[in-house]
């Protein structure tokens, strides 16, 4: 793994945005405007490299799945902060009947530099950004500058084709695609319409709408779109966590279909990636895969020997893209609950690579449950936050 610059390309925003990047800048607090994709550097991987990482991605996924079954079966939701008794209920089934129900994509994020071995950060499994760049536009960049080289990424055939095998699970009608029209930079709105352009390839009907659009029919109980067609599956890239804290939240947990035309609206992702999504989970992967090489310490109940050894991350157990995560260094100052704090997940510091300069984190995507495809984000600080940069990359 090297870091190598480059001259970017002339016109390469009107590029990008051609292939679906409409966010190639990001505002910046002083107001200035930033690249968010920066082709000004690249990194290179040797193929037997990437092939390690492809294993480590697929054993950390097979890890988290079996995790998901014992949070399930020791009735463990309280950890993960579900106390309300019908989500645990529509979760714990949601998970005992995931063959039958549409699963497609999710993101790991993970610190590595090269020379040791990869450490989990998080999962992100339920809505997953990023994808966009990692599948589009990184791939045509390296088409362009470096003919005939190779990079992983097999994401956009991988989706297609599992919108193909996954058709069967989906319940007659169109697919509806929803993103929240409270995403003002549109990175929600291109994921989804990606994902939707996916879809049409394999042939699926769809529809596209926003979540402020979905309507509530009381006559027949069910979710209708703006034309009054009921939505009998849906792929929202909107949290499970507001979803069932919604104002209808009551009706997406009274008629969701779990599989088998048990209910009457399909959400994707199924209702059991909450399990996935949640900072909890890394507690749990080290009490069930204790001294993993690729896992790092975690606890629920406090920092323990991480106060005096590692250091540590208090990262809430349902934040994003940064938000909240606070960097306790050995011998620093303690981590202090704020009053209604939400609850947080203790992890072993692992400060993130430094490449001239540059902190890098590697987002290894998922496809089902293979693994598909890297994108590569670098940040000036330690926390990989809003402010963060997109950088392609190829296998030489």
């Amino acid at each position: 793994m090297q870091r190598h610059t480059i001259e970017p390309r002339d016109g390469w925003q009107k590029t990008v945005e051609e292939q679906g990047l409409i966010y190639p800048l990001t505002r910046y607090p002083d107001d200035s405007l930033r690249p968010y994709w920066d082709e000004s550097a690249y990194y290179s991987f040797s193929l037997p490299e990437v092939e390690a990482l492809e294993e480590v991605v697929e054993e950390l996924h097979a890890m988290c799945l079996a995790a998901a079954a014992h949070i399930v079966e020791q009735d463990r939701f309280a950890d993960l902060g579900i106390t309300d008794p019908r989500v645990k209920e529509v979760v714990a089934e949601s998970w005992r009947r995931r063959a039958e129900q549409p699963s497609l994509y999710a993101r790991f994020d993970l610190c590595y530099d090269g020379t040791g071995p990869a450490k989990l950060l998080e999962y992100n499994a339920d809505t997953p950004t990023s994808l966009v760049e990692a599948a589009s536009p990184q791939w045509f960049w390296m088409e362009e500058r470096f003919p005939g080289a190779d990079q992983w990424n097999s994401l956009h055939e991988r989706l297609v084709d599992a919108w193909r095998r996954q058709a069967e699970l989906l319940p007659p009608g169109p697919v509806h695609f929803a993103h929240s029209e409270a995403d003002e930079l549109g990175e929600d709105l291109m994921t989804v319409a990606y994902l939707q352009e996916t879809a049409d390839q394999a042939g699926l009907e769809t529809e596209a709408l926003a979540v402020e659009s979905i309507g509530w029919d009381r006559l027949s109980g069910r979710f209708v779109d703006e034309r009054l067609r009921f939505i009998r599956s849906c792929f929202k890239l909107y949290p499970w966590e507001w979803l069932v804290s919604d104002e209808f939240g009551p009706q997406v947990l009274g008629t969701i279909d779990l599989g088998g035309g048990s209910g009457s609206t399909c959400w994707i992702e199924p209702a059991w990636k909450m399990l996935l999504s949640n900072k909890a989970l890394l507690a749990i992967l080290w009490e069930l895969f204790p001294d993993h090489p690729n896992l790092l310490p975690a606890y629920l109940d406090g920092p323990r020997e991480l106060a005096r050894t590692t250091g540590y991350a208090a990262k809430p157990l349902l934040g994003r893209e940064g938000a909240g995560v606070t960097l306790h260094e050995v011998g620093g100052e303690p981590y202090a609950a704020a009053e209604g704090a939400d609850p947080v997940c203790f992890q072993a510091l692992a400060p993130l690579p430094d490449f001239d300069g540059n902190r890098v984190v590697l987002g290894a995507w998922v496809v089902e449950d293979e693994s598909a495809g890297l994108g590569i984000r670098e940040s000036s600080g330690p926390v990989t936050d809003e402010y963060a940069r997109f950088l392609p990359h190829v296998i030489l």
